[in-house]
């Protein structure tokens, strides 16, 4: 049983603290050797005993390679392989389950969060804070496209979601074991990890950092993986889209009452009335595509909820290296319990 690392007792001696770092990879053969040099630069500057966990989340090009080499030149390397891609989310999810640290911290494999930043993070957490996010106070190498939806994607799940999530932040944080073990009994599919962990609590501080533009690779995040991510994070904390729906049903028939109306006193008491096909086409028009637009947001939530009802495993693990000294619970690895 773990030593209770809450902020009212203080933490046991350096060495019998165990840091784990998560790392998703999806097709980063050109940056993956960096990164890991980076973070154990780093790690290995601190009083802690660390795990490096590589989460091989369906790659298609030489990363499994890369890593299986890193594995066997480190033995504190531990690699999850994925039998596909399953998404950044869920790889993240697998990651933290076979984490063993008192703490664990999750990075991107790319370097746009700087592993330099950890030691502050670990440092919070030795002050009693729970959670340690990183808050980005400059993003470069992104286009102003990018910046301006992410900042308008925030701005809007933080009015119309029923918690507070951080602007600017990321996935990049340190996470005590408490809050860790939380975080895995939360057993929904459509992930939204920024947003699971501002709804559980906890203490939790913003450490500023400027992120970096991609060292190798590129980003495997396009505009319909971007809308998709977000689409997640509103369906999963708000339901304010299906309160929209049932206005958007209101207004559209308000508004057809007040033309049937209109319709009406121009013909009772005018010699003028409408003519012609224009308008009626126009009124079908416009009610079919608001009956569309709140059927598909209805379907949105419907799916979701069809997707929970299959109870299928969260992921498959194709296979894992660095473990053999463990004996994990295999029901973890492979769904969300």
């Amino acid at each position: 049983m773990r030593e209770d690392l809450s902020p009212s007792s203080p933490h046991p001696r350096d060495g019998e603290l165990l840091l784990s770092v998560v790392v998703p990879c999806k097709n980063e053969e050109a940056v993956v050797s960096q990164t890991h040099q980076r973070l154990v630069g780093v790690l290995e500057q601190m009083p802690l005993d660390f795990e490096v966990i590589y989460v091989d989340d369906g790659s298609s090009d030489s990363t499994l390679e890369v890593l299986r080499e890193l594995h066997h030149s480190d033995d504190r390397v531990r690699i999850v392989r994925l039998s596909r891609n399953f998404g950044q989310q869920v790889a993240l999810t697998a990651g933290l389950q076979h984490a063993s640290g008192d703490a664990v911290v999750i990075i991107d494999a790319d370097l746009q969060d700087p592993p330099e930043v950890i030691p502050e993070m670990v440092a919070h957490w030795r002050e009693g804070y729970q959670v340690a996010y990183g808050l980005r106070t400059d993003r470069e190498g992104e286009t102003a496209f990018k910046l301006w939806t992410a900042k308008l994607f925030y701005l809007l799940i933080d009015r119309i979601s029923n918690i507070q999530i951080p602007l600017d932040t990321g996935d990049f944080r340190l996470m005590d074991r408490q809050v860790v073990e939380a975080l895995l009994a939360m057993p929904e599919r459509d992930r939204f990890l920024r947003g699971m962990i501002s709804w559980l609590g906890f203490r939790q501080v913003a450490v500023p950092y400027r992120r970096a533009p991609r060292t190798g690779g590129h980003t495997h995040y396009n505009l319909f993986s971007m809308l998709y991510f977000a689409l997640d994070g509103i369906a999963s904390f708000s339901v304010v889209p299906l309160k929209l729906a049932t206005w958007l049903g209101f207004s559209a028939s308000g508004l057809a009452l007040i033309l049937v109306m209109r319709s009406l006193f121009y013909r009772l008491f005018t010699n003028n009335w409408d003519r012609g096909w224009t308008a009626l086409f126009v009124a079908i028009l416009f009610m079919g595509g608001v009956q569309l637009v709140c059927l598909g947001i209805i379907g949105e939530y419907v799916g979701r909820a069809y997707g929970e009802s299959k109870r299928r495993p969260l992921y498959i693990v194709q296979e894992r290296l660095g473990f053999e000294k463990k004996k994990p619970l295999e029901a973890k690895h492979t769904a969300v319990s």
